[in-house]
């Protein structure tokens, strides 16, 4: 397995739960100095990454980028691929088309997490509408990123957040009505304790399905403080041949520095890194 930190880029967006929320100038660097392979970016938009000055520091300090989130396309510009409006719906699509181009230039997948959706949003819009208008929605993105090498990868969250996908059996579920093949799920460590009855075995039955995970303890924060059992969770990930990025997108408590040396540090613990 491979570590991976989360770098806002969207000053707005900054408490949210990001390790670094400085410039990529400051990030980068910090990322390797911790230890970290890779880094995963949250840009305002696809036309926000500057990707020469990305690339150059990407090659300077030896890193890759693990993913790029999405987040910003419903908390900065209100898009989402369930809701009522069809404009709003399609304006949706074209901001996530946009980053699977951008991060396909990095062999990088787009995470689809808030952007999914949620019934709750659109003013008459049912449970099973808004899931199908977010399959369609996946259908098509998921070619778009198929074709150009990369996966895109859906994010269950917890009930407070969506009622689309919550648990790993709905994302599976969601994955097998579709016609592409280029979709997988995000294991969140933080939403599936909420959701899930046992971290170990929503894994284990998610064999083949997982294509990306974020680490965080029960509160948020750096892995280590708080109560999920990491140690039979990554057993877990063991046993079904995990083998892709661990990132971290947790609050950085209680500073950047000191929750990245955390992260790192569990890793190490549990064998993750060396």
């Amino acid at each position: 397995m491979k570590t991976a930190v989360t770098i806002t880029q969207v000053p707005t967006l900054s408490k949210g739960p990001w390790i670094y929320r400085d410039d990529i100038d400051v990030s980068i660097p910090k990322a390797m100095a911790a230890g970290f392979d890779a880094v995963e970016l949250y840009p305002a938009s696809a036309e926000a990454v500057e990707v020469d000055r990305l690339t150059r520091l990407l090659e300077q300090y030896q890193l890759k980028v693990s993913a790029i989130g999405s987040g910003a396309g419903k908390a900065l510009h209100g898009l989402h691929l369930a809701g009522q409006d069809e404009a709003l719906r399609l304006k949706a699509r074209a901001f996530i088309a946009g980053l699977i181009d951008v991060a396909a230039g990095f062999r990088a997948p787009v995470i689809i997490g808030s952007m999914q959706g949620s019934s709750d949003l659109g003013k008459g819009v049912t449970h099973d509408q808004a899931l199908e208008w977010l399959r369609e929605a996946l259908n098509e993105l998921g070619v778009r990123a198929g074709t150009q090498g990369v996966k895109l990868i859906l994010e269950p969250l917890n009930r407070y957040e969506t009622d689309s996908l919550n648990c790993l059996a709905d994302g599976m579920t969601m994955i097998r009505s579709l016609s592409t093949d280029s979709v997988v799920l995000l294991a969140d460590l933080f939403h599936l304790n909420i959701e899930e009855a046992s971290l170990p075995a929503a894994i284990r039955a998610a064999k083949g399905y997982i294509g990306y995970v974020h680490l965080a303890d029960s509160n948020r924060r750096p892995a280590g403080l708080g109560h999920i059992d990491f140690q039979a969770v990554f057993e877990a990930l063991k046993d079904i041949g995990y083998d892709g990025y661990i990132s971290v997108e947790a609050l950085p408590y209680p500073d950047p520095d000191l929750a990245a040396a955390q992260t790192i540090s569990a890793c190490r613990a549990l064998g993750i890194v060396r």
